[in-house]
C-alpha cells in the first residue's frame, strides 16, 4: 500500500528566486509561541525573548541535511530539495505506480508538466519547504509542507516510491518536516488523504502527535499540532531503534 498523503496545497507559488528577493527574513526562536508581525516575519520566542536563529527565504539550508542509517545498514540521504532536483524528481514520479500517484494526487496523474516540476523544486525554505531521500543517487521518497498565507498553519504531504515502502522513510520525512517547520514558525499541520490510504493515517497515527481528523466523502482531513512533547520525542526514540 502506498503512502503517500494528498495534499491540495492553494496558496500561489513563486515560480522564478527573484521573487524570493527583497523579502523579510524570518526570526526565529527555539520555543514558545508563533506569532505573525504583519504577515511577514514570524517569531518563535525562548523565555527571554531572544532571536537565536535567523531564516532567510531562498537560503538553501544545509543544517536539514542528515544520514538515515536503516536497520538492514544500507545508508540514505535526508535533504532539503534543490532546484537542480527536476529531473530526478520526473524519474521518481515515473517510478510510481498508478495507484500511488492517484493516492497522493487524487487522481491519474501519469506525467508532471514542467510548471508543476518548478512548483514542486522551487521553494523558499521557510514557508515552503520540501525535504528529499536520496539512495544512491536517486529520489525514493518527498514530503513537503506549505504554509497557508499569513497563519501558522501548514498543509503537509508526503510520497513514498512503492519499492522503499515499509521501510519507515514517510515517518522520517514527517518528523523532520514537523521540526524544521516549528523552528519557522508553524506550530499546526493538516493533510487530506483518502479514506483507503490506510498505511497513510498509520504514519500520523503513530507520530506522537494528537491527530484529530474528520471523514467526508470517501477523504480524511487530519489536523494536529506540531509542538514538540514528550510523546512525539518517544514515538521518533521507538521508531529509529526499529529501523536500526
Amino acid at each position: 500500500m502506498a503512502t503517500s498523503a494528498g495534499g491540495r496545497i492553494r496558496a500561489r507559488q513563486p515560480t522564478t528566486k527573484d521573487e524570493f528577493t527583497d523579502v523579510p527574513p524570518i526570526f526565529a526562536r527555539t520555543t514558545g509561541s508563533a506569532a505573525m508581525n504583519g504577515g511577514s516575519d514570524v517569531a518563535r520566542g525562548d523565555e527571554d525573548g531572544a532571536l537565536t536563529e535567523l531564516f532567510v527565504r531562498g537560503r538553501y539550508p544545509s543544517e536539514l541535511e542528515t544520514d538515515i542509517v536503516l536497520r538492514t545498514g544500507r545508508t540514505m540521504r535526508l535533504r532539503p530539495v534543490r532546484p537542480d532536483d527536476a529531473v530526478k524528481l520526473d524519474a521518481f514520479h515515473h517510478h510510481l505506480s498508478s495507484d500511488s500517484i492517484y493516492r497522493r494526487y487524487f487522481s491519474f496523474h501519469p506525467e508532471l508538466s514542467h510548471e508543476e516540476i518548478c512548483h514542486l523544486t522551487l521553494v523558499d525554505y521557510v514557508d515552503r519547504l520540501a525535504l528529499v531521500i536520496e539512495d544512491d543517487g536517486e529520489l525514493v521518497a518527498v514530503g513537503r509542507y506549505d504554509r497557508y498565507p499569513e497563519t501558522t498553519a501548514a498543509e503537509v504531504a508526503f510520497l513514498v516510491r512503492d519499492d522503499y515502502q515499509h521501510l519507515g522513510l514517510g515517518h522520517r520525512l514527517l518528523e523532520s518536516l514537523a521540526h524544521a517547520a516549528w523552528a519557522r514558525g508553524v506550530s499546526t499541520f493538516s493533510a487530506e488523504t483518502l479514506a483507503t490510504n490506510r498505511a497513510m493515517m498509520s504514519v500520523f497515527q503513530h507520530s506522537g502527535f494528537h491527530v484529530t481528523s474528520t471523514t467526508s466523502s470517501g477523504e480524511i482531513s487530519v489536523r494536529f499540532s506540531i509542538e514538540p512533547s514528550q510523546d512525539a520525542n518517544s514515538s521518533r526514540l521507538e521508531r529509529r531503534a526499529e529501523t536500526r
